[in-house]
């Protein structure tokens, strides 16, 4: 059987962590097909999206969905685009004024800023508008039932300089009215926290959107406060973002990597084992929906504003925790021919999977075990 190895060096401060303290190897089984007398399973919905939570003791189980529950609830009341009463909405709304929130956002956004940093913008959490524009401007059970479409190419690539981009006039044939194209910028760098008084200023026109590190953020959280709680080994996964606290069963945990978490563990993908950390999954074929023409998904490029082009439909990354790994595998569905190159300076094991079905392994994910 293959096994991953990354570099055990802590990495500094100011990179994505590539500490992979486990080892991570191909398996043709299913997530919990083994030791089923140790570990036990339950799933439900939350955040718009998949919750899968394995413990290690079948006693903690119960105790454990209270625990995960409360903090997705939590998480939800801080962080929602959706939700009237969540407080990024009262800080959207709010532009251009700081806006006291609770810190469990404050937390999120630090989260999210961090990201935008170590990828040097390319996961941005201030595309909330852009997102808006795209369509996505509801909760996604609402979306996907309005005029949501099968996979299929996303919306045009526009290969314009960000300059022409931002607003151009173009002359139209006689008797056509001039068009005016114009795109949101990105400000992540204007946006402003102050933890001690628990303040949140979004710059005015810029609205916050969370979705690109939140659920990984939030698995991350879920699992290490069962493990804390318990005492027992835990898997939580949101929407396929899948994070690991405490020990794990002797054959580790057990992982489908397909384009849609949802899949079952024959469907086309591969099935890898990891021993502590997490593992996340971003892909476009999923979220994806119709808009005026046009078909669109959720990851916004934020240098244009518009769903990124679809060099890869699925990027899956192993890191130190699930957030980090989010933060890898979005940032790679946006740069593009450049990730593979990128992933492998940062150590990082990623199976990134073209548009057209090929596939591409990079640094120590495992070569076999593939289902088509």
């Amino acid at each position: 059987m293959s096994t991953i190895t990354a570099d055990t060096a802590r990495p500094s401060s100011q990179t994505l962590d590539s500490n992979l303290a486990k080892t991570v190897r191909t398996s043709r089984q299913a997530l919990g097909s083994t030791n089923a007398a140790e570990i036990t399973r339950t799933s439900w919905e939350a955040l718009g999206s998949s919750v899968v939570l394995v413990v290690s003791d079948t006693g903690a189980l119960a105790y454990a969905r209270e625990i995960v529950e409360r903090e997705l609830d939590g998480i939800d009341r801080a962080c929602s685009r959706f939700r009237g009463d969540s407080d990024l909405m009262r800080a959207n709304a709010r532009g251009g004024r700081p806006v006291q929130v609770s810190p469990l956002l404050i937390e999120a956004t630090e989260v999210a800023l961090r990201a935008a940093e170590l990828t040097a913008g390319d996961v941005d959490p201030t595309v909330g508008a852009a997102l808006e524009l795209a369509g996505y401007d509801r909760d996604w059970r609402l979306l996907e039932h309005c005029e949501h479409s099968r996979p299929g190419p996303a919306a045009d690539h526009d290969d314009r300089s960000p300059a022409r981009r931002e607003a151009e006039l173009s002359t139209q044939p006689a008797g056509l009215a001039p068009r005016v194209i114009a795109t949101l910028r990105a400000g992540w760098q204007a946006v402003e926290l102050d933890r001690e008084r628990s303040t949140l200023r979004i710059p005015r026109g810029v609205k916050l959107d969370l979705g690109a590190t939140a659920k990984a953020w939030a698995a991350d959280r879920a699992s290490r406060a069962v493990s804390e709680a318990t005492g027992c080994g835990v898997l939580v996964s949101l929407g396929g973002d899948v994070s690991t606290a405490g020990p794990s069963p002797s054959s580790g945990w057990k992982i489908h990597v397909a384009d849609d978490h949802r899949s079952s563990p024959d469907a086309p993908g591969q099935t890898v084992t990891i021993c502590s950390g997490g593992l996340a999954t971003s892909s476009t074929t999923v979220r994806r929906w119709r808009h005026e023409g046009g078909t669109m998904h959720h990851i916004i490029d934020p240098s244009t504003g518009v769903p990124a082009q679809e060099v890869w439909r699925t990027v899956s990354v192993a890191a130190l925790d699930c957030t980090d790994a989010n933060i890898a595998a979005t940032a790679a569905i946006v740069r593009g021919e450049d990730a593979p190159r990128w992933l492998a300076g940062l150590n990082l094991p990623a199976r990134l999977v073209r548009a057209d079905g090929q596939l591409l392994k990079v640094g120590s994910w495992p070569q076999g075990g593939e289902l088509r």
